[in-house]
């Protein structure tokens, strides 16, 4: 590979995340925009924000990302990495359109995407693909030169990704009392999506029971499961379980649900549970409030003594592998040869996403894609 600090062909870095509300005169409209073309009625989308207005309306995505921006700036900094750094979301303030704007006004030209979701699904990809589409589609409309766009593959299994969350759980089971700490459960958790969503999740060959998004969450929990154990000693047994459920009643979604799962645990003995949000980059509202607030409440109810696990948020060895990201994919852009950086079963992500890859229910363009209709 060459000088590892050079990023070229790409002369930016785009962190793209969901965004959140900043005060409570911003939770309703925040959620009209999650919700667009759905119908949903406002008094609605009132009750639906009850979890943000708990912490005063203020959902702590948007403070979460300016820390990995810190982070990420400092990471480049101090390993020499000239590679300017802007921040768009889907939902709120900065807005994706109004931030690629300000990009190609400012000249960039070749722009590398950094999605706030690490594994494959149509919620965490694609639909980041498609919103990355419609800004490109309005700077169009506006006469701009549009750049060419390309998103960082999936990092599930980046060591950068799994090494603050393995220290997570080790710091969790020590923090739990002696006489129940070895026989402590652990319940990797993240975001339900409907069943069918999850079969349809990357490329068509993994298409089936689960998908893509269910085999890349296992591998992430057996991968955390093995290193406490090489590390503790103690063989703690595992299972992935899902939070957030927002759909229909009749339409089915991946189960269990964690605090059904706490019920189940407790039921059969376990003394204690660690839960370890694996599916989310850092500690946003439906970690605070599905785990610390409702799935608290539950194990309390129930006697059960459990702890949370940290998400990986702005931690240095996180920005250290996204630098390490940028650097494999301007390296294979170039046409150098690379090895990529990847633990477990699943080996590295594809670089594109594939046509076929996590459709949507009505087909939309996407870009940064095999089918992208901006080459």
């Amino acid at each position: 590979m060459r000088d590892a600090l050079d990023a070229t062909p790409y002369d930016a870095l785009l962190l793209l995340s969901f965004g959140g509300p900043e005060g409570p005169d911003d939770v309703v409209p925040f959620l009209e925009n999650v919700t667009r073309g759905r119908g949903i009625p406002k008094e609605r989308l009132k009750e639906v924000g009850r979890h943000y207005f708990l912490f005063g309306g203020v959902s702590p995505i948007n403070d979460q990302n300016r820390a990995l921006l810190d982070a990420l700036h400092k990471d480049f900094a101090d390993h020499g990495l000239d590679l300017p750094i802007y921040w768009g979301n889907r939902n709120w303030a900065p807005y994706l359109t109004d931030t690629l704007r300000e990009m190609v006004t400012d000249g960039r030209r070749r722009i590398l995407v950094l999605a706030t979701s690490a594994y494959a699904s149509y919620s965490g990809c694609r639909q980041y693909r498609e919103n990355l589409a419609e800004a490109l589609a309005a700077l169009e409309a506006e006469g701009l030169e549009l750049p060419k766009v390309d998103k960082l593959r999936h990092y599930f299994n980046h060591p950068g990704f799994l090494e603050p969350m393995i220290e997570g759980v080790l710091r969790s089971l020590a923090d739990l009392p002696d006489e129940v700490r070895d026989g402590a459960h652990l319940a990797f958790s993240t975001h339900s999506i409907p069943n069918a969503s999850a079969d349809t999740s990357g490329p068509v060959e993994d298409h089936g029971d689960g998908g893509a998004y269910v085999k890349q969450h296992l591998d992430t929990a057996r991968l955390i499961a093995d290193a406490v154990r090489e590390r503790t000693g103690v063989d703690h047994p595992w299972q992935l379980v899902y939070q957030s459920r927002s759909g229909a009643p009749h339409i089915p979604w991946l189960e269990p649900d964690i605090c059904d799962h706490l019920e189940e645990r407790h039921a059969a003995g376990v003394p204690a549970v660690v839960m370890a949000p694996i599916g989310f980059v850092s500690d946003h509202m439906e970690v605070l409030y599905d785990l610390d607030t409702e799935a608290r409440a539950k194990a309390e109810e129930l006697g059960l003594p459990v702890r949370r696990s940290a998400t990986v948020g702005a931690d240095p060895r996180f920005a250290a592998a996204i630098r390490e990201l940028v650097l494999e994919r301007a390296a294979a852009e170039s046409g150098l040869e690379v090895t990529p950086c990847a633990l477990g079963a699943l080996g590295a992500s594809h670089n594109l996403c594939p046509v076929g890859c996590c459709p949507a229910r009505a087909p939309k363009p996407a870009a940064a894609g095999a089918d992208s209709p901006y080459a």
